[in-house]
């Protein structure tokens, strides 16, 4: 019930931004043609970027979600750590794609080619989207943190990057538009440096996604609070060959107790029992738990 309650939530905050970010790139796309603003026309590029994360992100959290099977033991969450991995290498895509046409843009005026200066409509689009992918931002992320969804969250900073592209576009416009045509190499170098924001926030994505499927472990302060929890039972010791790892949005940790050996099957097992379940309330009902008992020496 957890689950599908979860997935119905990333659901709905998805599909609110799939609809803003369709009237978002159409806007974009009209304003950057009709207004001649090569910036702008790199934003809306951005904007369809948003659109397709959100379609990837539907179909990946529905598979994500899907409990395990005869091929899955762990179940399928890495498919939302490679929904999220998807997302940052689109966005680093879209960044070099903005970053080429800025800086052929650049050299084309060097060289002594003159650009047109953008249109007002361009001014007026780059403005509304700043207001509102903020919005969408600010949505998103609550949302995301409050399922704890990662791939909702990077979708979350994609919107954002988005909303500070626009901020970068907004000013390349304006200077391009009110300094006069000396100044109209401002819309180029503004697309140029949007891509340097989408750069960063692509690596911020990327970089915890591939440690995630490389198994990496968890932190070293999360270990430390995973072995202080368990040997804050009476009668357990000695936390060795602690294993750790994320998959999805669950962790998954494994380690050897040492307890005594003349208790018996039953005790023990009830011990490990209640060590499990505070694990669990503390990292999440669906953390993997597997405990393996030694005897004291």
């Amino acid at each position: 019930m957890i689950d599908k309650e979860r997935e119905r939530g990333i659901y709905k905050v998805t599909i609110v931004g799939g609809v803003l970010n369709v009237v978002l790139l159409l806007l974009k796309f009209i304003a950057g043609i009709v207004g001649n603003s090569a910036a702008m026309i790199a934003d809306a590029v951005h904007s369809l970027s948003d659109f397709v994360t959100d379609v990837i992100l539907i179909v990946f959290v529905r598979i994500s979600n899907k409990p395990k099977d005869k091929d899955h033991d762990y179940g399928h969450g890495k498919f939302e750590t490679l929904a999220t991995l998807l997302i940052g290498l689109i966005l680093l895509a879209v960044g070099l794609g903005i970053a080429w046409n800025g800086a052929s843009a650049i050299i084309s005026v060097m060289r002594g080619a003159t650009l047109e200066s953008p249109g007002m409509i361009a001014l007026a689009a780059a403005i509304i989207s700043i207001v509102s992918k903020e919005a969408l931002y600010r949505y998103t992320i609550i949302a995301g943190r409050k399922l704890k969804s990662e791939a909702l969250i990077a979708n979350a900073w994609h919107h954002r990057s988005d909303g500070l592209s626009s901020i970068a576009t907004t000013i390349g416009i304006g200077g391009a538009i009110f300094l006069g045509s000396k100044w109209t190499i401002l819309d180029p170098l503004s697309a140029l440096l949007v891509s340097i924001f989408i750069f960063k926030i692509a690596f911020q994505l990327i970089k915890p996604c591939v440690d995630e499927l490389m198994e990496k472990s968890l932190p070293d302060e999360v270990e430390d609070e995973i072995t202080a929890i368990v040997e804050s039972f009476e009668g357990v010791s000695d936390l060795h060959n602690l294993r750790t790892r994320k998959m999805g949005n669950i962790c998954a940790i494994e380690f050897h107790i040492r307890m005594d050996g003349n208790i018996s099957l039953f005790q023990a097992h009830d011990k490990v029992t209640e060590i499990e379940q505070r694990l669990k309330e503390h990292y999440g009902q669906g953390t993997h738990v597997i405990i393996h008992k030694e005897p004291l020496k």
